[in-house]
């Protein structure tokens, strides 16, 4: 389960975003909506340990994110929460396989040879696992970043903007793949998106919708 309660983040400029109040059933699947620079990323950071909200809590299962010390967040963040960004950032001097591999180093979580091989083949990536970044195409690139989120079998999928720069046959296939990877492994899924593709395609599969608005510099619930 995933639950937040009071979030809010100031910026240096003095602007502060308040979030309300969410409960995401565990396994549940969610797409979180709005305008740019609404807050998407920002809450989606704060729910994934990268960006220490100002005030609030976030609660992963029965564990308070923000009341772990530094290296603890970053373990717990590689072990049970997996980040797909706009960009997959792999590094270039290592292979697919070797990415993924560093993801379970970073997690604290054994080499796991068999894992790696698993989600790279169920992502139609295990022919590239030897390849180098900059030999993938758009779409395999975004494929090895959502490998290398999930190869640690994360309770908690996080994608942001995932569909921004792929055309209309990779976002369709990226969209696929999350919702049908995240309810094979029971992972809960929230997706950062202002793609009509990804609304459009999760509509049709029941998918529930947080919509935020900018009224007086901060954020509501509509």
């Amino acid at each position: 389960m995933l639950q937040t309660t009071n979030l809010t983040r100031t910026f240096a400029n003095g602007l502060t975003l308040r979030f309300p109040d969410w409960t995401v059933e565990t396994g549940g699947q969610w797409l979180l909506t709005g305008e740019s620079g609404s807050g998407k990323t920002t809450l989606l950071h704060m729910l994934g340990g990268l960006l220490k909200p100002s005030e609030g809590q976030v609660m992963v299962d029965v564990t308070d994110l923000y009341a772990l010390p530094a290296r603890a967040l970053d373990r717990f963040r590689g072990q049970h929460i997996g980040i797909v960004f706009q960009q997959p950032h792999l590094i270039r001097s290592m292979t697919v396989e070797e990415n993924l591999e560093l993801a379970q180093s970073l997690a604290g979580v054994p080499r796991d040879m068999l894992r790696i091989r698993e989600v790279l083949d169920v992502l139609d990536m295990d022919h590239k696992r030897r390849s180098y970044p900059q030999e993938l195409s758009q779409g395999q690139a975004q494929r090895a970043g959502i490998a290398r989120a999930l190869v640690n079998r994360p309770a908690l999928l996080l994608a942001d903007e995932p569909t921004s720069s792929l055309d209309n046959r990779n976002a369709d296939a990226v969209i696929r793949l999350l919702s049908d990877l995240a309810e094979s492994q029971g992972s809960t899924l929230v997706i950062s998106t202002h793609d009509d593709r990804v609304k459009e395609a999760f509509f049709k599969e029941f998918m529930l919708e947080l919509r935020y608005e900018r009224i007086s510099n901060q954020l509501e619930k509509s």
